[in-house]
């Protein structure tokens, strides 16, 4: 079983039927108006870099970095597909993302996510690499339904 996460096109069909799956999970879950999930079209932004995690060949999973200053980067559109939940796939995309982010510069990973019982393993899996709750950061407002996060690096 080998695992490989690189920098990925969103625009590949694979990688959008992914970041589809991610859309429609965020959308069952969520009020419309709180869903910060990415679009394939957002995720295509100068400032945002994609990955993709093949698992002997085939994807199954996703996510982002979103450059937001010089050294303060965003953790976006984290999302492991049903068959590979488990399997330290999304555990191996947060630990990558990390290293990417400080070799660009960062010193700091924040991110937004849901606060409902569907996130909890979300939750975890961050805390598990000592994210911490913080204030809304970026173009995020105040919401019940969110929390946010961030990790100095």
């Amino acid at each position: 079983m080998s695992l490989l996460i690189d920098v990925s096109d969103p625009r590949d069909p694979e990688m959008t039927k992914l970041l589809q799956a991610h859309l429609d999970f965020c959308m069952s879950v969520t009020p419309p108006e709180n869903v910060y999930a990415l679009d394939v079209e957002k995720l295509l932004s100068p400032d945002i870099t994609v990955f993709g995690a093949r698992l002997d060949g085939k994807l199954v999973g996703v996510g982002a970095l979103r450059q937001l200053d010089s050294t303060h980067a965003e953790l976006k559109s984290m999302h492991t597909s049903k068959s590979a939940r488990g399997a330290g796939v999304g555990r191996s995309m947060v630990a990558h993302i990390l290293d990417f982010a400080k070799g660009q510069g960062s010193t700091r990973v924040s991110l937004e996510t849901g606060n409902f019982a569907a996130f909890e393993p979300a939750r975890n899996l961050y805390a598990s690499f000592g994210f911490v709750v913080c204030d809304v950061f970026g173009d995020y407002s105040p919401s019940p339904i969110s929390v946010c996060m961030t990790k100095y690096i």
